[in-house]
This record gives C-alpha cells, sequence and structure tokens, in this order.
C-alpha cells in the first residue's frame, strides 16, 4: 500500500470514526472521575492493573453493539422490542430512563462543584450549561453535534497533564500495569468492582449503536467502525490510568482520601499545584457538561426507538417531537433539580447506580442473544472463538455486578 493510499484510507477512517470514541469517553464523566480519583486516593497505583482487562472487556461488549447497528440499521431497543416482545421492552426502558436520570442529575453537579472551584455559583453555572447542552443538540444536525463531542474529548488531555505535572514514580507505575496486586479485602475488591461499574453501562450500548445507525456507516466499512470502538475504549483507559496516578502520586502519599472529583480537584492545589489543580477541575467540568449532553441524548434515543417513534438529531423538533421533547425535559429537570436547595445528591446516585447494576446484566444478554441471531445478523454472527470470549466476559461481568449490589445493600 502506498502513501497515497493510506493517507486516503486514513481520511475515510475520519469520516467514520465519532460513535466509538465519544461513547467510551462519555463514561468518563463526573461519577467516572470520582471513582478513579478514589481508585487513586485510597490504593495508590496498586489497582492500575485491573483497568487492562477492563479495557478488554469494553472493547468486546461495545464492539457488539457497533457491530448490531451497521449489519441491521436499527438501534439496539428496537431489536429488543422486535425479538423479546413489547412488555419485555418497557421494563428495559423504564429501568434505563430511572437510572439515566439519577446521572444526568450527577452531572449537573459535576459541572456546580467544578465551576465553584473557580468561584461561581451554581445558580449561574447549572442554567446556563444546561441551556448551552440544550441548544447544541436541539439546532444542531448530526455532523455538528458529533464535531463538539469530538473537540471535548480532546479535553481529556488535561488529565494527562495532570498526571505529568503530579511527577509520578514511572517505575512504579509500569510495575503496577504488569503485576496484579489484590489482597481480596472487601476494600479491593469493592474498588474493582466500582472499576468495572463506572466504566461499562447499559446507556452505552444503546448510544453507540444508534449513533453508528444515523451515521450510516455501510457493513463494508465496519473495519473502520471497529477501530473507532477500539481506540475509544484505548484512550478512555488511558485517561483513566492517568487519573489514578495523579491522585497516587499526592493524595495517596499524603495520606488524603477524597469522595467527590471535586474534592480531589481542591485536594491537589497544596500537593501538586494550582496549575495541577486547576487543569483537574477543568476537566471535571468538560467531561460533565459532555456526559450531560450524552446522557440525555441516549435516554430519547433508546426510548423513541423502542416506542417507534422519529429519533435522529438531523430532523427537527416538529419532526421528532417526542424525541426532543424527552432530551428536554431530561436537561432542566436534572439541571432543576441541582439548583434545589439541600437535595440529597448521594441517596439519587446511589439508587441511579442499584438499577445500573440490575440492568446491566440483562441488557448483555439480550445483546449476546441478538448479535447470535443469524436470521438477524447473516454471516456477521460472533465467530465461536470470539462469543467464548464474549460470553466469559459477560458472565464475569454479571458476578462482579452482583457482588457490586451487595456491597451497596450491604
Amino acid at each position: 500500500m502506498n502513501l497515497k493510499q493510506r493517507w486516503k484510507g486514513f481520511l475515510f477512517f475520519l469520516a467514520i470514526a465519532g460513535p466509538g470514541i465519544i461513547t467510551s469517553n462519555v463514561d468518563n464523566d463526573a461519577g467516572g472521575i470520582a471513582t478513579y480519583s478514589m481508585a487513586g486516593s485510597f490504593f495508590g497505583n496498586r489497582l492500575l492493573w485491573s483497568l487492562l482487562p477492563i479495557m478488554i472487556a469494553l472493547i468486546i461488549i461495545q464492539e457488539m453493539s457497533a457491530r448490531m447497528g451497521v449489519v441491521t440499521g436499527k438501534g439496539l431497543s428496537d431489536l429488543i422490542r422486535e425479538h423479546f416482545g413489547v412488555k419485555v421492552t418497557v421494563y428495559v426502558l423504564l429501568a434505563v430512563i430511572l437510572t439515566n436520570f439519577g446521572n444526568v442529575i450527577a452531572e449537573f453537579a459535576g459541572v456546580a462543584s467544578s465551576l465553584e472551584i473557580f468561584s461561581v455559583p451554581k445558580y449561574v453555572s447549572v442554567p446556563l450549561s444546561a441551556f448551552f447542552v440544550w441548544l447544541l443538540v436541539v439546532k444542531g444536525t448530526y455532523r455538528s453535534v458529533e464535531k463538539v463531542f469530538l473537540y471535548a474529548c480532546l479535553f481529556y488531555i488535561t488529565y494527562i497533564i495532570s498526571g505529568i505535572l503530579a511527577k509520578p514514580d514511572w517505575a512504579e507505575i509500569g510495575k503496577s500495569l504488569v503485576r496484579p496486586q489484590l489482597d481480596f479485602s472487601p476494600g479491593q475488591l469493592g474498588m474493582i468492582i466500582g472499576l468495572v461499574g463506572t466504566t461499562i453501562a447499559p446507556w452505552m450500548q444503546f448510544y453507540l449503536q444508534a449513533s453508528v445507525v444515523e451515521k450510516n456507516i455501510p457493513v463494508k466499512d465496519y473495519k473502520h467502525s471497529r477501530l473507532d470502538v477500539i481506540i475509544g475504549s484505548f484512550v478512555v483507559t488511558v485517561v483513566a490510568g492517568f487519573i489514578v496516578l495523579t491522585c497516587a502520586a499526592t493524595l495517596f502519599k499524603a495520606g488524603v482520601r477524597v469522595d467527590t472529583a471535586s474534592e480531589a480537584a481542591l485536594a491537589l492545589k497544596p500537593l501538586a499545584g494550582k496549575y495541577c489543580s486547576a487543569l483537574f477541575a477543568f476537566g471535571l467540568l468538560n467531561a460533565s457538561l459532555f456526559a450531560a449532553s450524552i446522557l440525555p441524548l441516549s435516554t430519547s434515543f433508546l426510548v423513541c426507538e423502542g416506542m417507534g417513534w422519529e429519533t435522529g438529531v438531523n430532523k427537527k423538533f416538529s419532526e421528532a417531537p417526542q424525541f426532543y421533547g424527552l432530551y428536554s425535559l431530561l436537561i432542566f429537570l436534572g439541571a432543576g433539580i441541582i439548583l434545589l436547595p439541600k437535595i440529597p445528591l448521594f441517596s439519587v446516585m446511589y439508587i441511579s447506580q442499584i438499577i445500573n447494576g440490575i440492568v446491566l446484566p440483562a441488557i448483555l444478554i439480550f445483546m449476546l442473544v441478538l448479535v447470535n441471531n443469524k436470521k438477524l445478523m447473516g454471516e456477521h454472527v460472533n465467530k465461536k472463538g470470539y462469543n467464548i470470549i464474549s460470553g466469559i466476559t459477560i458472565v464475569v461481568l454479571i458476578i462482579l455486578t452482583v457482588a457490586y449490589l451487595v456491597t451497596l445493600v450491604a
């Protein structure tokens, strides 16, 4: 292959890329950043190794979702309705709506807490951010919205810069990646379960598949979509790793433990300098705004697909009123709740995570059944070896999810 052909192939990949990279990066939201910060501040670099198998699991699950979207031209909730019935679909929709709404509230909490670090009150930051993300989707096209989301992905580099400014022990980090350390204590085991739970969520599969469908990627070009998924999963793991090592190099060594991402940003200032702290806080703001756009969008996709209503960012409000109406409702309700005094945010997040844990195994089983349906997928069903890996991944995730629910309820 000559240079011209390689350049042409690269440009073609750029035209198709987006859904995989965006979906994976959105998962580094306020809750995800908080979890990675806690992993670093509580356990140092000891759990860095766990991000590698988590990345592999994410690639496998996301690849199946993208492949179904390309081959069938239908969203995941649409396929669930067709193959499992309306009753099952309604239960799935209700569960995912509840957990996504809890997460939307958490994202606006992330916006509020990140800007409060810069002395901007939540009564200013939350309404403005809600209006911004609403306007972006309602008045934009799929192409314009995707460009903004891809640009937002670039700002995750702030966490990489923060990690470098924290001056970690790179030799120790290298050892932590290749030498798993796990003493099976409730604390460490619970944190690994939390890392899995915050990296792989039900909404991701619905949004990724809907994005692939809306982008009209042909089957012959699926290899580019698969690469998009792999790159997205790799990048999100790198960013997560840098958040962990930043907190390990500073907070863990100083004996400081944090429970939220904003606490981590504030705690970094005296330990790693104001620039590291500011970059960490800015990353939280970017991640929260990013997720506050995507989560309501993914919810609108899955509900409208499941109900057979019109969907798509390329459509006008009058052409898809249910789609944009639900999107608007989730954003403004989520933002409005954050403005209420003494809102029990932890309880909202707690309940949403329980529902998330209950829904995830069911969604993964639905996906595995659908992707092995020859009438649906034709020659693109899972190959035997890939099916074994996928099955093992799903079984492990189910076990971890059940264990996670036990730790939450206990």
